[in-house]
């Protein structure tokens, strides 16, 4: 291949919807019944609010039952072929591997770079690959630090460091940029994060499967995470290590040539990337204008549009990154999601997209509104708007989240073996379950106030912080209004204050569980 762009082939077919499709569309549609029906068997006698709630609830009951859905299509689903090239084939193609990074510890990163760059050598990727490190950091002592942690390595030619002065358009703008400059000597680009961490002989897969198929423009990578120095990077770790296997799995059956991006642990073709690189700036003032901040789903979006396939590889083998590492953290990442995926609104509805590009983009979307739906029918709840007579409801919605943590315990069952490994899977599947239902509450909290945030027109931008204004003492707030659902249910609605247990407790006693899963192993 040389080293020209690759010409555009004709568009790919789009995956009809039958086969994985239509088995994880009428599992969703199916599992969504059942909660409605609960729903409405579960009211004691219909009151306007109640009848409001209805359609609230069946918006959160389709965001649960596709990710269930998936899930038990990941079971059944094929794993994909191992897909690993001969140990004598070597690329024809060039390949530069963008490391973005702004502000972080480079350290760790350069460490990583030495040892991949020895990697790729040992591979037989030395002539094929070139690292970049694109940065965006700024202040003096940050900069001295960075051009120290790359210095060296610089020198040697095992990488390529290049600092902007002007932040313009963050991440996307600081590839585009190379691609602009230095883009046309490669057939592909890989991107990582800093806290990014691919192997060599993944990358190698990643080059050979995108030699293989000229009209594949995106191949994303499953991601695991590294391991955790905290109580909540271990149970991020765990609970990805047990669920992402077979979710990925089914994702990667439905969506077919319609997939996604994460932003990271991706190579692209630089000719497709091209297609997506001129990002749309919305007009007004942020947070619902200016830049895209969730741009991975838009570039994929973008990518398919043009013509090309984007796809997943589920394995998370040899890719990685690092979670965050303490509640407050993960809540101002998360709020900066909150506010990328609802501008999402403003392109949902583009000319020319594929059909699961729109999907995904709405996916990601209601993964936020369903926190402030799932806080109205709490608050209606407890109020006695919504008049509860029994548990079902609770029972149905229950059964539909568990049913993903069943299907890894069944998959991981069945990988272990032997009595000693089982014992281990069973914990760890029962922690998981623990900790899961107790951080739950928390997180559709602070979601819900995300999108509030969003709604009245907070900017979060990449400010420090946790983006929501909360100035009190980790988790009171969070307390505070759990004890007050849990008062007003058993004082204006009595038996609702069983409904509401499960996510009035875990309020309750936010303070304690955050300064537990904060605490370092």
């Amino acid at each position: 291949m040389s080293l020209a762009e690759p010409r555009l082939t004709a568009p790919v077919a789009w995956l009809p919807w039958h086969g994985p499709r239509a088995g994880a569309a009428c599992l969703t549609l199916a599992m969504t019944a059942a909660i409605i029906g609960a729903f409405a068997a579960g009211v004691a006698f219909w009151t306007p609010l109640a009848v409001m709630a209805l359609p609230l609830m069946l918006l959160a009951a389709l965001w649960i039952s596709g990710g269930t859905a998936t899930a038990l299509l990941g079971m059944v689903a094929p794993a994909p072929a191992p897909g690993v090239p001969l140990a004598g084939w070597r690329p024809q193609s060039r390949t530069a591997i963008l490391v973005t990074l702004c502000n972080e510890d480079p350290f760790p990163l350069a460490r990583h770079l030495e040892a991949l760059r020895a990697g790729l050598n040992r591979a037989g990727l030395q002539d094929a690959t070139e690292i970049f490190v694109l940065s965006d950091t700024s202040g003096a002592e940050n900069v001295t630090r960075e051009e120290a942690a790359f210095r060296r390595l610089s020198t040697a030619g095992h990488l390529t460091y290049r600092r902007r002065t002007a932040n313009t358009g963050r991440k996307p703008g600081n590839i585009a940029e190379w691609v602009e400059a230095r883009g046309r000597a490669f057939d592909h680009m890989l991107v990582l994060d800093a806290d990014s961490r691919m192997s060599a002989d993944r990358i190698r897969r990643m080059i050979w499967q995108m030699d293989r198929r000229a009209d594949l423009g995106l191949l994303q990578a499953g991601i695991g995470l590294l391991p955790g120095r905290t109580r909540f990077g271990r149970h991020q770790r765990v609970a990805a290590r047990l669920l992402s296997r077979g979710f990925g799995r089914g994702f990667a059956a439905w969506t077919g040539e319609s997939g996604n991006y994460w932003g990271h642990n991706a190579i692209m073709r630089v000719a497709a990337f091209r297609a997506a690189c001129d990002l749309p700036v919305l007009s007004g003032r942020a947070p619902w204008g200016g830049s895209v901040l969730s741009h991975d789903f838009v570039e994929a979006a973008w990518i398919r549009r043009a013509g090309w396939a984007v796809m997943l590889d589920p394995a998370t083998a040899g890719s990685a990154e690092e979670a965050p590492q303490n509640v407050a953290a993960f809540h101002a990442r998360d709020r900066r999601w909150c506010q990328g995926n609802l501008q999402h609104l403003r392109l949902i509805a583009g000319p020319g997209l594929d059909p699961v590009s729109r999907l995904h983009l709405a996916m990601g979307i209601l993964s936020y509104l369903v926190a402030p739906i799932w806080l109205l029918l709490v608050v209606s709840v407890a109020l006695g708007g919504v008049p509860v007579a029994g548990l079902w409801p609770v029972g149905v919605v229950a059964a539909v989240l568990l049913t993903p943590k069943l299907c890894a315990l069944v998959e991981w069952w069945q990988v272990a073996r032997t009595p000693r490994r089982r014992g281990t899977v069973l914990r760890a599947s029962l922690g998981e379950l623990v900790l899961s239902s107790l951080i739950a509450p928390l997180v559709m909290f602070r979601q819900a106030g995300a999108v509030l945030s969003v709604a009245l027109g907070r900017d979060c931008g990449w400010k420090s912080g946790d983006g929501n204004g909360w100035r009190l003492r980790p988790g009171l707030a969070e307390a505070v209004a759990g004890w007050v659902f849990l008062a007003l249910a058993i004082l204006l609605s009595g038996a609702a204050a069983a409904w509401l247990a499960p996510i009035a407790l875990g309020l309750c006693f936010a303070p304690l569980v955050m300064r537990i899963l904060d605490a370092p192993v």
